[in-house]
């Protein structure tokens, strides 16, 4: 195939705009392996970088999509051959080297991930970035001391109808630990206890006005992918030892704290990065999640295919924050 179909921002003056564009194949950037792009997903990070003016991409033209899943059309690094099933999330894709909007990606051989017995290419993207910043997430609070299956307390998860959220809350609810889903979305509490919520609070309950430091211990831990203020509240009523994972910032990246949820409670605040991290991580978390931490109740509710087409309106309501759960992006119609 000479030329492949992809979305394409494109700069005009000041602003930039997208639309689906033919290409041809030496558009494609350096890499060592091009992969046929069989699904990509809509992330928080994409409709950052479409919008007129991105904080994020630096040079046009440019096609988004930080997560892709497809099979090895033709490798130059041992390890990968024609046919294979992959998976690509992290790193730079999508953000300063062309993404997953395409139907062909061709990326650097040390950035892909064999896709793991287990799971499918269409489940890899139904998770994605969102699904694997959860399981992180998750894999740093036990690494802290949640034991599996620990009912005591409940975790809470902030911003449980979006991505990282909803993933987050399927996987808890698979591991045994009881879950409070915090959203500002009144409309969504079914879907929030269909994925495993035991309960269910509203987002302005986590930002209360006294401003106090600590409260009542109510959490095991917190898994977070909003940030901003409420996440001072949630470091107050993390019960002693806990943590909080923190993986965004749609809240805020800043907010205001005192040091004594740290010095009088123990509680810890882990980074969760899942642009950098490691390979090996990758590939035992990826793992994780095609087996004993596979989110049933999330595949089997939390998400919607689009074609590229509506690309644009599923970036608007992301930037909006509108979106419920994944939206699976579908590079070709015969698949």
């Amino acid at each position: 195939m000479d030329t492949f179909k992809a979305y394409l921002l494109e700069k005009a003056g000041d602003a930039a705009s997208g639309a689906v564009k033919e290409l041809s194949m030496d558009r494609l950037p350096q890499g060592e392996v091009t992969i046929r792009v069989h699904y990509s997903s809509v992330n928080y990070k994409d409709g950052l970088a479409a919008l007129p003016v991105s904080p994020i991409v630096k040079s046009y033209p440019f096609i988004p999509g930080i997560d892709l899943a497809g099979v090895v059309e033709h490798s130059e690094a041992d390890g990968f051959s024609p046919g294979d099933p992959v998976l690509v999330t992290g790193y730079e894709l999508g953000v300063t080297h062309y993404g997953g909007f395409s139907q062909y990606a061709r990326v650097p051989a040390s950035w892909v991930v064999p896709l793991p017995e287990g799971l499918t290419m269409l489940e890899a993207m139904a998770l994605g970035t969102a699904g694997f910043t959860a399981a992180l997430s998750l894999a740093a609070l036990e690494r802290n001391g949640l034991q599996p299956g620990d009912r005591t307390a409940p975790v809470l998860v902030t911003g449980a109808t979006g991505g990282v959220g909803s993933v987050a809350v399927s996987l808890l609810a698979a591991s045994g630990y009881r879950v409070t889903a915090s959203t500002g979305k009144a409309s969504e509490h079914d879907y929030l206890r269909q994925l495993g919520a035991d309960s269910i609070i509203g987002r302005d309950e986590l930002r209360p006005a006294d401003g106090k430091p600590l409260r009542r211990e109510l959490w095991a831990g917190a898994i977070d992918p909003v940030g901003g203020e409420a996440l001072a509240y949630t470091l107050g009523t993390i019960r002693y030892g806990g943590a909080a994972a923190v993986s965004g910032l749609t809240g805020g990246a800043a907010f205001a704290a005192t040091v004594y949820p740290f010095i009088l409670r123990g509680v810890s605040l882990l980074g969760i990065d899942s642009v950098g991290c490691p390979m090996a991580v990758r590939q035992e978390v990826w793992s994780k999640l095609a087996s004993v931490w596979k989110p049933i109740s999330y595949l089997n509710a939390g998400w919607r295919m689009i074609g590229l087409p509506a690309l644009p309106e599923a970036l608007e309501r992301i930037q909006k924050g509108q979106l419920r759960g994944r939206v699976i992006v579908k590079l070709w119609d015969d698949i």
